[in-house]
């Protein structure tokens, strides 16, 4: 089957980025859905495109490129700064005429999705899919790797050869709000983690973490044998947290 056709947009972010969009309509315009990919993804990707296919059933689609990512301008700030991309995302879906919006994050993204609810508010739900819980988490061997590629600069090139993802080179400072900490700022918007019990970056420990910290309502999802953010994601696991959207309503 073809996949919806996405109408491209260029969006820019409260500090000047310039952020690669798209948006696939679904013919209405009751939901809107903002989908953020992880670290060094793109909303031009054939797993990320997957998943808007899928959601697209659903809603509209909001998708786009975090900034040092893709056709994105600006360097990557890992999970910072992005908060500005997600916020420049959710008002291009508000301009559009959506009148519900919810917010679906993959590793990365997960955390800038949970970071924006609490600091900017302004969506009427929010799922964090594969997410971790707090920064420097350096206890399976990707994430040392991930670590690698953002500290040391051949690590820098490599990544930005590999993947087109430019990362920045000066440090966080301050460091940013985590996401085990911002995740109790949310509610009462309702919030929904996804995690799977075979990730290889973060273990479901994360997942908890962040679901004890969180207010109600919320709900958490332990996916037995699912790996890692959108390359994991079954269309399976996508309808169903369609249909979760679908149905939930902010309070």
């Amino acid at each position: 089957m073809a996949l919806a056709a996405a109408y491209g947009a260029m969006l820019r972010t409260a500090d000047g980025v310039r952020i690669d969009a798209a948006h696939t309509p679904n013919g209405s315009l009751d939901l809107g859905v903002v989908v953020a990919h992880g670290f060094t993804g793109t909303w031009r990707g054939p797993d990320t495109r997957r998943i808007v296919h899928v959601l697209s059933r659903f809603g509209g689609v909001v998708s786009f490129d975090f900034r040092g990512h893709g056709r994105s301008g600006g360097r990557s700030t890992v999970g910072d700064l992005e908060v500005l991309d997600m916020d420049a995302a959710v008002k291009h879906a508000r301009s559009i005429g959506y009148r519900r919006i919810v917010t679906l994050g993959f590793s990365m993204g997960a955390a800038v999705a949970v970071r924006h609810a609490a600091l900017h508010r302004g969506v009427d739900a929010v799922v964090a899919v594969s997410g971790p819980a707090r920064w420097y988490y350096r206890g399976t061997k990707p994430m040392r790797q991930v670590h690698w590629a953002i500290e040391r600069w051949h690590g820098r090139l490599a990544v930005r050869l590999a993947k087109r993802t430019r990362i920045a080179v000066e440090g966080w400072d301050p460091v940013p709000l985590p996401p085990h900490e911002a995740v109790a700022m949310i509610a009462p918007t309702p919030l929904l983690i996804v995690h799977g019990d075979r990730d290889p970056f973060f273990p479901v420990e994360h997942a908890y973490q962040l679901y004890e910290n969180a207010g109600e309502p919320k709900e958490l999802w332990i996916e037995p044998g699912y790996g890692h953010a959108e390359a994991a994601a079954t269309p399976d696991l996508v309808r169903r947290i369609g249909h979760w959207i679908s149905r939930t309503k902010s309070a």
